[in-house]
């Protein structure tokens, strides 16, 4: 087996991974100005998506164009993410030298898709392909190849859970009384299927998240708090899966609040897909405690001015509803804007964090609104990923989809792992 790595290595963006020059693992973008894409368009027999996140599906739609259709595997929330990415991307980019497709290409992906559930194997350019859950997303997978000889696990981007405490699982329930770990939106990653080669992401791979039951209490009583005072908070989230959690979080503390942006139409398209939810119930009722907001007639503005919470997106402060929030409540230190993922440098975000000012719709504002920020990350941070690995000791691990991936590779190495970081564009024979 032979993989060639098109992207996503020693960076968190534009996954590509092209198996034996048949198989197409992702096909991501990275977002920036002007946004990266893999470093070559390769024509594959099969496309196999692990979920529905635009850094590994973004640019999925620019290899349907001429006559090529090659299907693409997915599961069904990931190929509704996709086609709600692509329309997304058209519209902030289309017509653009910088956008690799159209409309046309958007629409193809109809045509071509096939959608499949967790652990139910399937063909694909000769491969059989298994999808396991994730726990990242909604629909997220590891991706399981195997070609007769070598089992190959791609895990892309995976959470697995509380490392943080002792009593870290039993600290949070949900209303039935049954303790939660991790995530509320999704369950961690639990199947470990047998591999030989694991390619194996690395984001959080320096890092130790504060156990979620902590981080969970330290927002509530901030928001409360923020709000008993006659304060606004902005809470800008993702649109797939941080605003699903934000709006699971904050309906189980009793908390109201408005939800704008991308994240109230992938919430109405979660439901459509319960079974890929870790409680359908718990997410119908946290959409039902959310007044969505749809923009008309000044609605933003004035609902800016209520003593309310308001999840929007974008999470990184770069567009969306969250252009008009933030300078509506930005001069007022009882008001909070509440980050809650990682904010890449150079973001607005980012910038908040670190100067209190941010890059609004061109311009730099100055903001007296208290800016915090918390890690309800969905990705396996340190713990996580070495007890995911300890169950591959015998594997090749391949690292990928992070800062430094040499760096993690190195430390591994010096456990008595065989593992390395291949480079970009690098091909790696099996």
């Amino acid at each position: 087996m032979k993989l060639q790595f098109l992207g996503g290595v020693g960076e968190v963006g534009r996954s590509a991974i092209l198996v034996d020059d048949s198989l197409l693992l992702d096909y991501g973008m990275l977002t920036g100005n002007p946004p990266q894409f893999p470093v070559s368009v390769p024509e594959p027999d099969a496309v196999v998506v692990s979920h529905g996140h635009l850094d590994h599906v973004g640019a999925v739609p620019s290899l349907l164009s001429g006559d090529r259709r090659p299907p693409i595997h997915w599961t069904p929330p990931t190929a509704e993410l996709a086609r709600t990415l692509a329309r997304d991307t058209l519209k902030l980019q289309g017509g653009r030298y910088d956008c690799p497709f159209t409309e046309t290409h958007v629409g193809r992906m109809t045509q071509v898709s096939e959608p499949h559930g967790y652990g139910e194997p399937f063909a694909a350019a000769g491969y059989e392909v298994t999808f396991y859950e994730a726990g990242h997303i909604p629909g997220s997978a590891h991706v399981l190849v195997d070609d007769g000889e070598t089992r190959l696990l791609y895990t892309a981007d995976f959470h697995t859970g509380d490392h943080g405490g002792s009593d870290a699982p039993a600290s949070r329930t949900n209303r039935r009384g049954e303790p939660i770990r991790g995530q509320r939106l999704v369950s961690p990653s639990t199947d470990r299927p047998d591999a030989d080669v694991v390619v194996c992401e690395s984001t959080y791979s320096d890092v130790d998240h504060e156990d979620r039951a902590s981080v969970e209490r330290r927002f509530v009583d901030s928001v409360q708090q923020t709000v008993w005072e006659g304060g606004t908070v902005v809470v800008p989230a993702f649109a797939i899966g941080r605003t699903q959690e934000m709006l699971l979080v904050l309906d189980a503390h009793d908390v109201d609040c408005y939800v704008d942006g991308m994240g109230t139409d992938v919430t109405k398209m979660l439901l459509r897909h319960p079974e890929f939810v870790r409680d359908a119930d718990a997410l119908r009722r946290a959409k039902a405690n959310a007044r969505f907001v749809t923009g008309r007639d000044g609605q933003r503005r004035r609902i800016a001015d209520q003593n309310t919470v308001i999840v929007t997106t974008s999470g990184m402060l770069s567009g969306g509803p969250a252009m008009t929030y933030v300078p509506e409540v930005r001069g007022d230190p009882t008001n909070k804007i509440t980050l809650t993922g990682y904010q890449v440098e150079g973001t607005p975000g980012r910038d908040l964090i670190e100067h209190g000012r941010a890059d609004i719709d061109g311009r730099t504002m100055p903001i007296a609104a208290r800016a915090e920020m918390y890690d309800f990350s969905a990705h396996a941070d340190s713990a996580g990923l070495r007890s995911f690995l300890d169950d591959y000791a015998g594997a090749e691990i391949l690292v990928n989809h992070g800062d430094d991936c040499e760096g993690f590779a190195e430390t591994l190495r010096a456990d008595g792992f065989d593992a390395r970081a291949p480079g970009l564009g690098d091909v790696v024979e099996l």
